[in-house]
């Protein structure tokens, strides 16, 4: 789709087309697409099928009401912060008493949107002239146009005084795909704390996978997942007094959506190691990113399986946002035979397989044990006390 395109689907002839094709079904759009031509111009019902089945798709992360009003580009839903994790941050903004913001490389705008509902007034700022006017027409379908303005420009050129905050969010895919590099984001990581250093308050989102030695000194870092999917990390300027935010430990906060349930590096040092107690606790993948396994195993008043491993075991159950619970049946040192016959024997057909630590993938050991029965079991491939091993359970609370 280009700006033609998608300019002649605003027009009343474009939305009447979207509004036919509304719930269209994948196996119903070769026949709409034949019956549509008859009265339409071809680019135009391409154009209408193509943002039908976009919408569809961004259902997942903006919910079906707004998704079904906004506008989207292929690589718009793809790179969209989750609403529930744009809202999120939208609402640590308005707390921090943000009341103009300007987000640069805006795409589409859900973060725009996300601020705007919280009372921020806006500055979208985009590159690509059709992305900015998609984020320009999504304000106005979500009747937010009067606290968000988008201009297409390079973010470098926008003029940034005057604003309370500044949020950054650099394009981390290039034409081959996921880009690692964070000076191969665009603009560059450099770029981005440059800008942010020079504004009031910050944040920078950057890939879940930042290496904590990356993160500038004068910054926070926070990783959000939601409904247990890590989603993102935020590098904040400016949001803890100098004294604190150089403490180090604080730096580090993991974010669990819905919620939120936040918790916050107080530089513990690393868990004891035991053997497998009864329950076995998985942390969060924020909370392991983040290097906060100390303080869930604190919480639960756990240790660690292995130095190298971040599971969490004890003989209590608690209950705790930051890690998913798992009562242990049987510890089994790492053999497929002893452990089919077992699943065998207590005749197990649904079979969760989770690894960390291990070689074998896991579908791999399900095609070796070929589970069968009416009953369910968790194995965890993994390592205990330096040794490979094999963990039986099932999720416990």
């Amino acid at each position: 789709m280009d700006l033609e395109d998608f300019r002649a689907l605003r027009t009343p002839e474009g939305a009447a087309l979207l509004d036919e094709l509304r719930g269209l079904r994948p196996a119903e759009e070769l026949s709409a697409a034949t019956r549509l031509r008859r009265g339409h111009p071809a680019s135009l019902v391409s154009a209408a099928i193509g943002q039908a089945r976009l919408r569809d798709r961004a259902a997942a992360k903006f919910g079906a009401a707004d998704a079904g009003r906004m506008f989207f580009t292929p690589g718009g839903v793809e790179q969209a912060t989750r609403a529930p994790v744009a809202a999120h941050r939208a609402r640590r903004f308005a707390d921090l008493g943000v009341r103009r913001l300007a987000d640069l490389c805006c795409g589409i705008g859900g973060d725009a949107l996300a601020l705007a509902r919280e009372g921020i007034a806006v500055l979208a700022v985009d590159r690509d002239p059709l992305t900015a006017e998609v984020a320009r027409a999504n304000a106005e379908a979500l009747g937010l146009a009067d606290l968000v303005t988008v201009e297409c420009a390079e973010v470098a050129e926008a003029g940034l005084s005057g604003f309370d905050a500044v949020f950054v969010d650099p394009a981390r895919r290039g034409g081959r795909g996921r880009v690692f590099d964070p000076e191969a984001y665009s603009p560059p990581l450099s770029w981005a704390v440059g800008a942010a250093r020079g504004a009031p308050l910050a944040a920078l989102k950057v890939a879940p996978g930042v290496p904590h030695e990356a993160i500038p000194p004068d910054a926070s870092a926070e990783w959000v997942s939601d409904g247990g999917d890590l989603k993102e990390a935020v590098l904040w300027f400016g949001t803890e007094p100098d004294a604190e935010r150089l403490a180090g430990a604080a730096r580090a906060t993991a974010t669990l959506l819905p919620g939120p349930h936040r918790l916050t590096g107080r530089g513990l040092p690393n868990p004891p190691v035991r053997e497998v107690g009864r329950y076995l606790y998985e942390p969060d993948a924020a909370v392991i990113r983040a290097h906060l396994v100390a303080e869930v195993a604190e919480e639960l008043d756990g240790a660690l399986i292995d130095e190298t491993i971040a599971f969490v075991t004890s003989d209590r159950l608690r209950p705790t946002p930051y890690a998913r619970p798992y009562e242990i049946t049987d510890v089994l040192p790492f053999g497929v035979k002893r452990l089919k016959a077992l699943l065998r024997e207590r005749e197990v057909g649904t079979l969760t397989v989770k690894k960390r630590g291990s070689a074998m993938e896991p579908e791999e050991l399900r095609k070796q044990v070929k589970p069968k029965g009416p009953n369910a079991a968790t194995v965890f491939l993994t390592r205990a006390a330096g040794a490979p091993a094999m963990l039986v359970g099932r999720p416990a609370g």
